[in-house]
């Protein structure tokens, strides 16, 4: 997103499903060699991954791409993905507040008008974040840090 060239990487994230079974998600990276890579992308399904963390994803030779491994150096950026109901349209309640997260600073991806997915820069107060979405009673989740890595306790 911010880089001077296009990414030119992918990789690969496997993702939990309930059933015990994993889904796949690819993004978009710069390869930053010895098996690093800068995610260029924000990540719709991955769950403690954000924008322009570096992680470590050797070459899986059954997958044929890089896969990811670990996170070596959080970029500060966090992640939160919403669901806009109504979707978001010019003009609707969904839409302003899409609006009002841009003007805190808020970056977004949209899976489509309804699946947003949220970049929260450093500088972003994510308190004040949580707060627009819960006073908007939309149905929001903690994607980086995830709900148990800020509250882990809270079980």
């Amino acid at each position: 997103m911010s880089e001077s060239r296009e990414p030119t990487s992918k990789v690969l994230f496997r993702v939990p499903n309930e059933n015990g079974t994993a889904e796949v998600e690819s993004l978009w990276a710069y390869d930053l060699g010895n098996d690093r890579y800068k995610i260029d992308n924000l990540p719709f399904f991955a769950y403690s991954v954000s924008l322009h963390d570096i992680v470590l994803a050797p070459l899986n030779s059954v997958e044929g791409m890089a896969t990811f491994e670990r996170v070596l150096s959080k970029s500060g950026n966090r992640t939160i993905r919403v669901i806009f109901n109504p979707p978001v349209s010019e003009g609707n309640e969904s839409k302003a507040l899409l609006d009002t997260l841009i003007s805190l600073g808020v970056e977004y991806e949209g899976a489509n008008p309804t699946y947003i997915v949220l970049n929260l820069p450093p500088a972003v107060d994510f308190d004040v974040v949580v707060q627009r979405l819960t006073a908007a009673d939309v149905q929001w989740e903690h994607a980086d840090p995830t709900y148990d890595e800020l509250h882990p306790n809270a079980a």
